[in-house]
């Protein structure tokens, strides 16, 4: 079933763009959100729609770790600290764009019913945060990309590319321009832990290799090269499929 006959844009929206490792100015990058607005807003005065995901960032891992320094947290419950700053980042989002953006956050895997209420909606945004443990926000992505008939997903973060090693412990790592969702999974972990930070997780390469999407890995605050992701012209980053 799909939310509507208009195609729409499937975008992951990496946490660490909205609340980054450093910032002079405190702990989420305000001028990233006023680019990013813009940036947007112009892309629906053309018509498009977007589901826009976004991820927990440095807060989720911040607080992940405070308890970690406190007690033993089961993995679970360490899943819920990640889901609960994922959609505090996703009612910011939905707050910005309050005029353009569907009134309700999805927060869980929708119903029949509920993607029959999301259809009925003339919104062109609509934003979406962690759903349950286990499932990343690039899960998410994914699932809605399957629920809404996409293609694709644009997956933004702070990297432009999927590279053969981790490029934060091997920086000579070579980056790859186009590979197959079966060699991708063989570079990374096999499990899902909480926290887990790479261009897309095993839960989420698992079922997108599964329904033949393909994902474009880019970095989010290179907004001309985004724009072109968004408009099918050639873009800097890398394709799984």
């Amino acid at each position: 079933m799909k939310l509507s006959t208009s195609p729409f844009i499937i975008i992951a929206l990496g946490g660490s763009l909205v609340s980054p490792h450093v910032v002079e100015k405190g702990p989420l990058d305000v001028l990233f959100l006023r680019r990013f607005r813009k940036f947007l807003l112009k892309e629906l005065s053309k018509g498009r729609r977007f589901c826009l995901i976004v991820g927990g960032g440095k807060i989720a891992r911040q607080y992940q770790k405070a308890a970690g320094k406190v007690v033993s947290v089961p993995p679970e419950d360490l899943d819920w600290i990640g889901i609960h700053a994922i959609r505090l980042n996703a009612h910011l989002l939905r707050t910005i764009f309050a005029k353009e953006a569907h009134p309700v956050v999805i927060d869980h895997d929708p119903s029949e019913k509920e993607v029959k209420t999301l259809n009925a909606s003339h919104a062109q945004l609509f934003i979406a945060s962690g759903w349950r443990p286990g499932w990343s926000t690039d899960y998410v992505a994914v699932r809605l990309a399957q629920l809404v008939g996409a293609k694709e997903v644009i997956i933004a973060g702070d990297t432009a590319f999927v590279h053969e090693k981790d490029p934060r412990k091997f920086p000579l790592a070579k980056p790859v321009h186009s590979i197959s969702w079966e060699r991708y999974a063989r570079l990374i972990p096999r499990k899902w832990k909480p926290g887990l930070s790479l261009p897309v997780d095993p839960v989420a390469t698992k079922l997108a290799g599964s329904i033949g999407l393909k994902a474009k890995i880019l970095k989010g605050n290179d907004l001309k090269n985004f724009a072109k992701a968004i408009e099918g012209k050639p873009f800097t980053g890398t394709l799984i499929q």
